[in-house]
């Protein structure tokens, strides 16, 4: 598509701001000036983020009101106290208080024992293999054979909830708090794969699958890539608001662009 290139640039530039970041999980991460909490916050903060926004909000919020301005130091014992009322207390969807739990500790225990960091879990191989290394760790060290909050790559699934966490932990701007690059760099970054994404995905000829998979993940991930290689993601906090925020909706997208419906 002529000028799509530039025409994002406008986007970013207009949209990659915080003002636009609410409701998002996202906006909890600027709690943590401290990377190994905000690395802790953040799988919280992503695993969790699935179903209505609103209630996502709540069940995060929740959580990490739970563990504390310390979540790291918290749930590794450091810090005194246990989850208000017990685990069963703490539900969201489909994940219960004792696997929110289990995973968040989990996680706080292997940070502990790289160094300080998750990013050494993330290690070998193409990104696929760094998530799926990443997940069977943590699944391993909280006793767990498989977790709503965490994705199954070997299945081919689009890890949203796992690649909006690396986007959050590598990318660096006006909304992304990083802490990863360029340990970790943005070039490496897979599309974060929801219902906004996809569709504008199909909107802008990036893909033509109508599955959420992986195969649409690299699709998409590389049509992007031909037009900002360094950082195929940096487009997307800024495209995903049209839709997730009610002031800017698909058709307000088009406009934006300067696309009118017969090129969608």
């Amino acid at each position: 598509m002529p000028g799509l290139g530039e025409a994002l640039e406008r986007l970013y530039l207009r949209y990659n701001s915080k003002d636009f970041v609410e409701p998002d999980p996202l906006q909890f991460l600027y709690r943590y000036p401290s990377l190994p909490d905000r690395e802790i916050a953040g799988l919280v903060a992503s695993g969790l983020a699935y179903g209505r926004v609103e209630q996502i909000l709540k069940s995060v919020a929740r959580v990490l009101d739970c563990i504390g301005p310390e979540p790291s130091r918290f749930l590794c014992g450091g810090v005194s106290g246990e989850p208000v009322g017990g685990y069963s207390c703490y539900r969201h969807r489909f994940s219960c208080g004792e696997e929110i739990f289990a995973v968040a500790g989990a996680a706080a225990r292997i940070q502990k024992a790289l160094g300080g960091s998750l990013l050494e879990a993330f290690s070998g191989g193409d990104m696929i293999t760094r998530q799926r290394s990443f997940v069977a760790t943590v699944l391993r060290e909280a006793g767990l054979e498989r977790s709503t909050l965490l994705p199954e790559p070997s299945l081919g699934s689009a890890c949203k909830r796992l690649n909006l966490y690396l986007r959050w932990m590598v990318r660096n701007d006006e909304v992304d708090p990083g802490g990863w690059g360029p340990r970790m760099a943005a070039s490496e970054l897979m599309v974060p794969l929801d219902v906004h994404m996809h569709r504008t995905g199909l909107l802008l000829g990036l893909t033509r699958r109508r599955q959420a998979d992986i195969r649409t993940v690299r699709e998409i991930t590389e049509g992007f890539a031909a037009l900002r290689p360094d950082d195929p993601v940096r487009y997307d906090f800024a495209l995903t608001r049209f839709g997730i925020r009610r002031d800017l909706t698909p058709a307000a997208l088009l406009e934006e662009l300067e696309l009118g419906p017969g090129d969608a």
